[in-house]
């Protein structure tokens, strides 16, 4: 074996260990996200099992001999799991339904019957074209002769990444998930949807400008990328594993969350229109009294809709206020202290302590930031 390609296995099979071993680790019944677990090794697996196989041809393995028709194609898998990944980490108690989720898992069947077919081919070939029928011949061209089953994955990955990046967004706005959670779950959709186009623009540079001449010497870096992702996805998978995305203290009945919603509604309404937040006395008990609602309600409200406590709310939008104050040159005369007082600030501590907490800065830096 040529050192390259020495090296080569040890990358893959790197990833392909660190994807088993964490594929079976995040298959534990007692972890808090099971479902989410159970697709995130699924990933794993089939990663593993491409490298495996890219492997096994490193020692000769898979091309035209038993193994060739041993070694199943699953390239279109990838993106459905990512999917349901996603899915069932920003759904409580999430649960696949095949009733209605079966197409999403349509182009791995696909793949499967297709890819098995032209292997087939190879029973009836004796070096020319009329042994085989016209769909054997020419779909053996199309599939062994072209990167179609590279190209179709990559769409497919990039496809599912963005439909997970919506379902993100949706529970996002409707505050159904920590935000911090789930930057890891972001992170793994970036990493899969570039890795995706990369090979797509790859494959296509190559089979349209060099009539697929070179796929040996990209190949090798196409597959170390896998195996990389795989090695980090398992780290990254084992660290989250327990992780609370969910808020499941907001999934609500539909009446009460739109009873919430209403509340939200007259509150924004009271900041940003009526600019309540300029009383300095401003206590929850006269807020929820402006809001004709009681004060447990606009607690909720404040911690289901916005996700904040009732101090820091308020003191958002006096700091807002603040800031596009100091902007105007003709405040410039004034103290810092004195202007602070004017948003509804009733305290030097009481402002220097929302600063630095909603700001992370000194409240000196305001004005240098202006």
């Amino acid at each position: 074996m040529k050192p390259v390609d020495s090296f080569l296995l040890i990358l893959l099979a790197a990833g392909a260990i660190q994807g088993l071993i964490y594929g079976f680790i995040l298959l534990k019944k007692n972890a808090k996200n099971k479902s989410a677990n159970l697709f995130l090794a699924t990933i794993l697996f089939f990663f593993s099992y491409r490298l495996i196989v890219e492997i096994c041809k490193l020692f000769g393995y898979g091309f035209y001999d038993f193994w060739y028709h041993v070694f199943i194609e699953f390239n279109w898998i990838y993106g459905a799991l990512i999917y349901f990944f996603v899915k069932a980490s920003v759904t409580p108690k999430f649960k696949i339904n095949f009733k209605k989720d079966w197409i999403h898992f349509l182009p791995v069947f696909i793949e499967f019957l297709w890819s098995n077919f032209i292997k087939s081919q190879n029973f009836y070939w004796d070096g020319t074209q009329e042994s085989l029928s016209w769909l054997g011949y020419y779909g053996y061209i199309v599939w062994m002769h072209y990167p179609t089953m590279f190209i179709i994955s990559g769409l497919l990955i990039i496809f599912y990444a963005y439909k997970s990046s919506q379902i993100l967004k949706q529970k996002r706005d409707e505050h159904l998930i920590y935000i911090d959670k789930v930057q890891w779950i972001k992170r793994v959709l970036f990493v899969l949807k570039y890795y995706a186009i990369f090979l797509i623009v790859v494959v296509l540079v190559d089979v349209l400008f060099f009539d697929y001449a070179f796929r040996k010497y990209y190949s090798y870096p196409l597959f170390i990328g896998m195996a990389i992702v795989t090695y980090w996805l398992g780290l990254e998978g084992f660290n989250r594993r327990n992780n609370d995305v969910i808020k499941t203290q907001n999934i609500l009945p539909d009446k009460e969350k739109q009873q919430l919603e209403q509340i939200a509604k007259a509150l924004k309404k009271l900041m940003e229109e009526d600019e309540i937040y300029t009383n300095s006395d401003l206590n929850l008990a006269i807020l929820s009294e402006k809001l004709n609602v009681k004060p447990y309600q606009t607690t909720k409200c404040l911690n289901v809709i916005f996700g904040k406590k009732f101090n820091d709310f308020v003191n958002e939008y006096r700091i807002k206020a603040l800031k596009d104050i100091l902007k105007n040159p003709k405040n410039e005369k004034f103290t810092l202290l004195s202007l602070a007082f004017d948003v509804g600030f009733n305290s030097k501590s009481s402002f220097n302590r929302a600063v630095k907490k909603i700001t992370g800065k000194s409240p000196k830096d305001l004005k240098s930031s202006n």
